[in-house]
């Protein structure tokens, strides 16, 4: 799994750290971070969730 961030299109919700925080996070600013970019088969799901969730589309997943 690639994840990918466009941190200029992050308007800070945090759907994506109340949805997978193993994997993400936010900044000083609220901006979204890769927390820990080596998702675990457990956390795929939910990181994809998070990308689906994410109201600017900041988050991009791509699957192995």
């Amino acid at each position: 799994m690639r994840i990918t961030v466009d941190t200029d299109r992050c308007v800070g919700a945090g759907q994506c750290v109340l949805t997978a925080p193993a994997v993400f996070d936010q900044d000083h600013d609220g901006v979204v971070e890769v927390h820990d970019p080596a998702v675990g088969a457990d956390e795929q799901d939910a990181v994809a969730l998070a990308a689906t969730l994410c109201p600017s589309g900041a988050i991009t997943v791509q699957r192995d």
